[in-house]
C-alpha cells in the first residue's frame, strides 16, 4: 500500500540550506573529461528528492518575482534535469539547448569556446512566442561560454533571456563577468576551478 506524506519532499522542513546541500552531495571527480580537470558531479543531488526539490525551488526563486519567466532553457545535459524540476514548480514550458545534430529539422547553432576546447549548441526556433521571458539554468558556470552561446541562441529566436542560474560556480574562470553585463546571475555555491 502506498503512503501518502502531508508535503511534497522539497516543500517539508529541513535544516539544510539548497547551498549547503549541493556542497554536500555534489561528487568531486579528477581528471575528468581529461586530465587536469576536477569534475563536479552534481548528479547526486538529483537523485535526493529534497535536495533536487531545494535547489531548484532556489535557483529560480531571484528570478520568479516581477515579470517572472515563461519557459526555462537547459543546457545540456544536466541542465534539462534543473530545467524540467524549475518548469514543472513553476508550470512553464522547457526549452532545450543541445549539442551540435541532436535536434531534427530547422536549427539555429552557436560556436563557442569552453574551458577545454570547442563546441557548438543548436537550439529549434519557434517553439514559444516572440518575447518570451526565459530562464537560462546549467549546474556549473566555468568560463561562460556555453551560457553565453545560450543567451545569444535565445535572442537570436526572438525570445528574452531574463536570468541565469546555476549550483555551482567556478572561481577564477571569469564566467560571472562575461554574462553579468547581459543578465543577472545567480548560483548556488562557489567552488575553486
Amino acid at each position: 500500500m502506498r503512503t501518502t506524506h502531508p508535503c511534497l519532499p522539497y516543500r517539508c522542513p529541513v535544516t539544510e540550506t539548497a547551498a549547503a546541500l549541493v556542497e554536500r552531495l555534489t561528487a568531486v571527480v579528477p581528471d575528468f573529461p581529461k586530465p587536469g580537470i576536477l569534475f563536479r558531479d552534481v548528479t547526486p543531488v538529483f537523485s535526493d528528492p529534497v535536495a533536487f526539490g531545494r535547489v531548484c525551488e532556489a535557483l529560480a526563486a531571484p528570478f520568479a518575482i516581477g515579470g517572472g519567466f515563461q519557459a526555462v532553457a537547459g543546457i545540456e545535459a544536466r541542465g534539462f534535469a534543473l530545467a524540467g524540476g524549475i518548469a514543472a514548480q513553476h508550470q512553464v514550458g522547457v526549452l532545450t539547448v543541445r549539442k551540435a545534430g541532436k535536434l531534427p529539422g530547422e536549427v539555429l547553432s552557436e560556436q563557442y569556446a569552453l574551458e577545454y576546447g570547442e563546441a557548438e549548441l543548436e537550439l529549434r526556433p519557434g517553439q514559444l512566442p516572440q518575447g518570451t521571458r526565459v530562464l537560462v539554468v546549467d549546474d556549473v558556470l566555468a568560463t561562460g561560454g556555453t551560457a553565453a552561446a545560450t543567451v545569444t541562441l535565445l535572442e537570436r529566436a526572438g525570445y528574452e533571456a531574463v536570468g541565469f542560474a546555476s549550483l555551482l560556480e567556478l572561481d577564477g574562470l571569469a564566467g560571472r563577468e562575461r554574462l553579468e553585463p547581459r543578465l543577472p546571475v545567480t548560483t548556488l555555491g562557489r567552488v575553486p576551478a
